[in-house]
């Protein structure tokens, strides 16, 4: 058994396969899932796992490029707004609406127990060299 890392099968095969340039969406149970990408769903109960946790994790096993959120987040969900300012130094924001539709072109979707408004955010991967 893997003793570290991301323990989930699923999840860690569906990292293994993600190149440079696809997106990745990390969502709450609230956020539309489009149909196509692969779906990884994390969600156990209300808050489990939360959003920060899920995000951590991807984030220590990931080269991110660019990051984008919902604008709205900034008012509804301070919190979270902050913990991705902190954690994607180049996030940008865009309407709801828009991050809806950019969430067509994921690659993967990595859904949390998050229940809190727009935590959500979609990541394009970089490349380590």
């Amino acid at each position: 058994m893997k003793k570290s890392g991301i323990l989930n099968r699923h999840l860690a095969g569906a990292l293994a396969e993600l190149g440079h340039g696809d997106g990745v969406l990390i969502c709450d149970v609230g956020m539309p899932i489009p149909p196509g990408p692969r779906i990884v769903d994390l969600a156990f109960r209300a808050g489990v796992p939360s959003f920060a946790q899920v995000l951590d994790g991807l984030l220590d096993e990931l080269v991110v490029e660019s990051a984008t959120a919902a604008e709205e987040i900034r008012e509804a969900n301070p919190e979270t707004a902050r913990l991705l300012t902190g954690r994607l130094p180049r996030l940008s924001h865009v309407p709801h609406e828009a991050l809806k539709a950019l969430t067509v072109d994921a690659r993967l979707v990595v859904r949390t127990g998050e229940a809190r408004p727009y935590a959500n955010v979609l990541l394009r991967c970089g490349v380590f060299f």
